[in-house]
């Protein structure tokens, strides 16, 4: 009797998952899929479809393998086949992931009116001025005076910080969340760095930049960091 080793499949309170090898040819693993969803192990003639996630491990499918993988297992009573996942990711991913994590350095002066926004992390080495603005998917760090906006994890990182040497900004945000930093008054003012960051009550807050390191100690894992 044969042991079918190239496809595993188990049931799940959302569907079913399959895992499929990846050892084996594609040739081969279509053939056993085909093969076992063709046993009479799955009964469901009069029920709705049954959602399938794909667990490839580390086979690289192509669009069209993932499209033939879909169709087969869709011709099979009521399957449909909703994720596919796989530990490798192409070159292009890759790259979309290292822009996303890494870090711009900038040197100049953001003046008003001027929008300076960047996928990753940014770091400033200048001022903002008022009217200014610095957007980042990421973290910013503003090595200068920030006196205008800054809104840092823009596409809903709310783990994201702002940081800069003279903290003075006319508008903070950080994902969805907003707060107009407090005015100092001369004797009240600043003259070591500070950061802002969302605290659990979902609220931006600035602090100095020392207590960082226990708040966001991922920071440390930039690229390049250990």
């Amino acid at each position: 009797m044969k042991k079918w080793q190239n496809v595993t499949i188990k049931g799940t309170k959302d569907g079913l998952t399959l895992h499929l090898n990846d050892d084996c040819s594609f040739e081969e693993l279509t053939k056993e899929l085909d093969e076992k969803l063709s046993a009479g192990l799955l009964t469901n003639e009069d029920r709705a479809l049954i959602p399938v996630k794909l667990e490839t491990g580390h086979r690289y499918l192509t669009s069209t393998q993932q499209g033939e993988l879909k169709a087969l297992i869709r011709q099979k009573k009521q399957l449909v086949v909703e994720e596919i996942n796989s530990l490798v990711i192409t070159k292009e991913e890759a790259d979309k992931q290292r822009e996303k994590n890494g870090m711009v350095t900038i040197t100049k002066i953001v003046r008003s009116g001027q929008i300076i926004e960047v996928p990753g992390n940014l770091l400033l080495i200048g001022d903002v001025n008022p009217g200014g603005t610095v957007k980042a998917g990421g973290n910013i760090f503003i090595m200068g005076a920030l006196k205008g906006v800054a809104h840092a994890g823009c596409y809903g990182n709310d783990q994201a910080v702002i940081a800069a040497s003279s903290m003075k900004p006319s508008q903070l945000r950080i994902s969805d969340s907003l707060n107009r930093a407090p005015d100092y008054s001369n004797s009240e003012e600043k003259h070591e760095m500070e950061c802002a960051y969302i605290d659990i009550n979902n609220k931006i807050v600035i602090d100095r930049l020392q207590g960082l390191m226990h708040l966001r100690p991922n920071l440390t894992r930039l690229e390049g960091g250990r």
